[in-house]
């Protein structure tokens, strides 16, 4: 039956991009209008600018996605994997040849605000311009003030290996139309100040829809979803629902926890860790407590959920939590305790842990599997790590383990199957 799914899926993107020139065919053609920039080079040397932007690009962990590893930061040289082919991350230093050295502020508003190259091509959805849309024009103009300030690194982006039909730029017409709302973020005046603020930076440019939301086959994420969790494309791991009530991947988290995951790594209730790890290491620890406050004050607005569907099992569920009981306080008691508790500030909880208990198991097997990773921060520049249990443990013990993990003390997620395990085994922790 994959086939069939593949050709039905196959069906929908040539409908999507068919539609796209038919409907919406000189979108994306206008180049941006040549002739001077408005914003003098006077503006941009302004170094309370500049310091502003720096804070700005450090809030969206741009160098996250425009650094590659051992190469100068934000000098592009990496590709992203999708699921439709490999898109290279461009090089935002001042370069004239390979970077925005020949860009104007109003090349960059349009790249940031309406996801359009400095020629007015249409900019593939990898650079989370859904997203930065929001960001206003005045912390765009620090943005750009700030990258034009880095010293130019000459390094060509490499190429683009999008499959076909995706490859075809001008199917991204119809995408939009279905995906894309363009517009600045606009305060809500029932809301607080804080409020509005974590409102802000969560839309725009923290982009945390980007991740903590499902896609669907084209890659979209549908506008009536928010924050309510997915997987990740292509890395395995699942990024969890952040609303703090009823139901939701957060419930019972306080203010406090949040802040404290953000700037430090670690809470009581759990610990960054995978693609989250970074993100804290690179850009949320370096957040001020005010900002860090408002972020958390916006998630603990967000909406109760609703009650999962419970899941139908064809295998005996009981027998493989029971099986993991074994092997917990064979290996994991020790540091997570009898209770799941785990120790303040050394070993996270496992017992109501929202990246335990999340909908599809594959971050508690990725643990168990590969070991987990805190980031380092200026809070703990040393933490403990936990060890990999590849080699140790089969997949149907991971299975066991995880299964027991996931439907002990409040825990009451589905468990994890053998082949579940076994998909994930070998592949990489980031």
């Amino acid at each position: 039956m994959k086939w069939l799914r593949r050709l039905s899926l196959l069906i929908v993107v040539l409908i999507v991009l068919v539609l796209g020139w038919v409907l919406f065919g000189r979108s994306g053609r206008e180049p941006t209008p040549p002739g001077t920039s408005k914003v003098t080079a006077t503006t941009l040397h302004d170094p309370a600018l500049i310091a502003k932007g720096e804070y700005l690009a450090t809030v969206g962990d741009c160098a996250g996605c425009h650094t590659a590893q051992g190469g100068a930061r934000y000098a592009g040289g990496r590709s992203l994997a999708t699921p439709f082919g490999d898109i290279p991350v461009p090089n935002i230093t001042p370069d004239r040849e390979t970077g925005l050295g020949d860009w104007s502020f109003e090349n960059f508003w349009q790249a940031l605000h309406a996801g359009k190259g400095r020629h007015g091509e249409l900019l593939y959805p990898a650079f989370s311009y859904t997203s930065y849309t929001k960001v206003d024009h005045d912390d765009a103009l620090a943005i750009f003030a700030f990258l034009q300030s880095l010293p130019p690194v000459h390094q060509p982006a490499k190429p683009t290996l999008l499959k076909f039909p995706y490859s075809v730029r001008k199917s991204l017409v119809a995408w939009r139309a279905l995906y894309f709302t363009e517009g600045e973020f606009q305060p809500d005046p029932a809301q607080s100040p804080q409020w509005n603020r974590g409102a802000y930076l969560v839309q725009g440019l923290g982009h945390c829809n980007e991740c903590h939301a499902a896609r669907d086959s084209l890659g979209g994420t549908p506008p009536d979803v928010h924050l309510t969790g997915g997987q990740i494309p292509m890395q395995n791991w699942y990024a969890p629902d952040l609303s703090t009530r009823q139901n939701g991947g957060l419930q019972g988290w306080r203010e406090q926890d949040i802040v404290d995951l953000l700037k430090t790594g670690q809470s009581a209730r759990g610990v960054a860790f995978g693609p989250m790890a970074g993100v804290v290491a690179n850009s949320t620890q370096h957040m001020t407590d005010d900002d860090l406050r408002a972020i958390a004050t916006y998630l603990g607005s967000l909406p109760p959920r609703a009650l999962p569907v419970a899941e139908t099992q064809l295998f005996n569920a009981d027998a493989i939590v029971r099986g993991g009981g074994k092997i917990y306080a064979q290996h994991c008691e020790q540091c997570h305790g009898k209770d799941g508790n785990g120790v303040a500030g050394v070993y996270p909880p496992l017992n109501g842990n929202s990246s335990v208990t999340e909908p599809t198991g594959i971050n508690a097997t990725r643990m168990i599997l590969l070991g987990g990773f805190a980031p380092l921060t200026a809070s703990h520049p040393r933490p403990y790590s936990m060890p990999p249990f590849a080699q140790q443990l089969s997949d149907v013990e991971v299975s066991a383990v995880a299964s027991y993990i996931r439907r002990s003390w409040a825990n009451q997620a589905s468990v994890v199957r053998p082949d579940d395990v076994s998909k994930y085994r070998h592949t990489p922790i980031d």
